[in-house]
């Protein structure tokens, strides 16, 4: 209950406050009545971090008995990795480090939201999922440049259909709605399905101090988008992964879902993307058209492939030349196209100087990825290239060795590494920031020379990685 006053107060008006009370019977029935404004004393600080998965988020709750300012003064903490799809169980420890603070709008006074970074025991290697330390990276030595983003958010509302399934708010299941036309930007309750939702996400991220610029309805009914923007350099992705969370934390109040597929209807529907609107100090200067067209669009489309790479998973699934998208096959820009990969503005074509927007980006996209990248490429002449898709591509081939396994537990896999009857923990978490997967079996090896005898120790050991995927490494 003191949620949803909570959000009614962020909306602005005490009738709507009423209207979710009335209508929601999981708030009437859940929800403790309490309120932080008594406990002066107390921080409550939800930290939130990039699981296994690397798109989704999890979080949880640290009671601090004094009153934080600054980021600098929360302290690390540590989860259960072997949950989240980063360690095993017998190896499980990862470091949360916080990063960035905000407000939190849904708990209200004394309340804050921790976006941190995953490491493992070493404090010092990157978690599976973590690239923000790559693009912080990035970030400072392009300062001179002063990248600035905005960043389009377009998503699905969804309502859990069975155990495993889903199909967009306001459809009937497994039917179809009017064909697309009258649903972008649309007012009225049988095109604008579920405003309520990006309406209250959108008062939240402001209190929450996020650079939010705005909402729209989509092309596809139950598809909206918002924008995070003008947002400088780590910001930009600091601000959407935080955005991300109000808003399927507020989602998860309305008993839906948020859908990040690229292309999640198949058919005659539009995708989902987040167009990375770019600019730098360069672009923006009188003239700065002319390095748009002669610097960066060259360089971009020479690392088309490269790009596309860290675009988002399935994205070939939505750039296929159709519903506003350009091929995934191609590069190509325009003059105010929406069929390009990059679309020059009408407002950058009259004042000869300004931003262009990227199209490719895919919804569920990361956004370190993406900004590092294009800062990288346009800033920097691909300094960090080879190390932020070799990142990614490392991520992309430790999940697959996990989905080839996903039969098992992570339990079942640890027995399945036995030396002697020893247990000896051997997971993708032992593989190191900038560690090749040869030299991965090279130092595992070594390791376990040390915990057994001369003899018979190739016959005896058996690695997390299949035989097949031994021998190739």
């Amino acid at each position: 209950r003191r949620c949803v006053q909570e959000t009614g107060r962020v909306h602005g008006d005490k009738q709507y406050s009423q209207f979710l009370m009335n209508h929601s019977s999981k708030f009437k029935n859940q929800m403790i009545p309490i309120s932080t404004q008594n406990n002066k004393d107390i921080t409550y600080a939800e930290y939130i971090w990039i699981d296994g998965s690397g798109q989704n988020l999890r979080s949880k709750t640290m009671i601090i008995r004094r009153k934080i300012t600054r980021v600098e003064e929360l302290d690390w903490w540590t989860y259960d990795g072997s949950s989240t799809e980063q360690a095993t169980t017998t190896s499980s420890e990862i470091f949360l480090k916080p990063v960035t603070m905000c407000p939190d709008p849904l708990r209200g006074p004394n309340s804050i939201l921790v976006l941190c970074e995953g490491y493992l025991q070493d404090k010092e290697t990157p978690a599976l999922g973590n690239f923000r330390y790559i693009c912080q990276k990035v970030m400072e030595e392009a300062g001179i440049h002063d990248p600035w983003f905005g960043l389009e958010q377009e998503y699905f509302l969804v309502k859990n259909v069975g155990t495993t399934g889903f199909w967009p708010l306001g459809w009937n299941n497994g039917g179809f709605p009017a064909p697309q036309g009258p649903y972008y930007c649309s007012v009225g309750l049988n095109k604008a399905i579920g405003r309520t939702i990006p309406e209250t996400h959108m008062m939240a991220c402001l209190k929450a101090g996020l650079k939010f610029a705005g909402i729209n309805a989509e092309v596809a009914p139950s598809q909206w988008e918002y924008q995070i923007g003008i947002a400088k350099g780590i910001d930009a992705g600091d601000h959407l992964w935080l955005s991300r969370y109000l808003l399927t934390r507020i989602a998860e109040n309305h008993d839906v879902s948020i859908n990040l597929d690229p292309k999640p209807i198949k058919g005659d529907w539009n995708g989902s993307g987040c167009h990375a609107n770019f600019s730098t100090v360069e672009t923006r200067k009188s003239n700065g058209m002319d390095m748009i067209i002669r610097n960066y669009i060259p360089l971009l489309e020479a690392c088309h492939k490269e790009h596309i790479s860290v675009y988002g998973e399935n994205n070939e699934q939505r750039l296929t030349g159709k519903h506003e998208t350009a091929s995934i096959k191609e590069f190509s820009f325009g003059e105010a196209s929406r069929g390009t990969s990059i679309r020059i503005p009408s407002v950058t074509l009259e004042s000869n100087s300004g931003y262009f927007e990227d199209r490719r980006p895919a919804s569920n996209m990361d956004p370190y990825l993406v900004t590092a990248i294009l800062v990288d490429t346009c800033c920097l002449q691909s300094k960090y290239q080879e190390e932020i898709i070799g990142a990614y591509k490392k991520f992309k081939e430790i999940r697959k060795m996990f989905d080839q396994t996903s039969h098992q537990s992570i339990g079942q896999i640890n027995q399945q590494i036995n030396i002697k009857n020893q247990q000896i923990s051997v997971s993708y978490t032992h593989l190191r920031a900038h560690e090749t997967g040869r030299n991965l079996v090279c130092r595992l090896l070594l390791e376990k020379k040390k915990t057994q005898q001369q003899q018979h120790r190739t016959q005896d050991f058996v690695p997390f990685l299949t035989t097949q995927q031994f021998t190739h490494l």
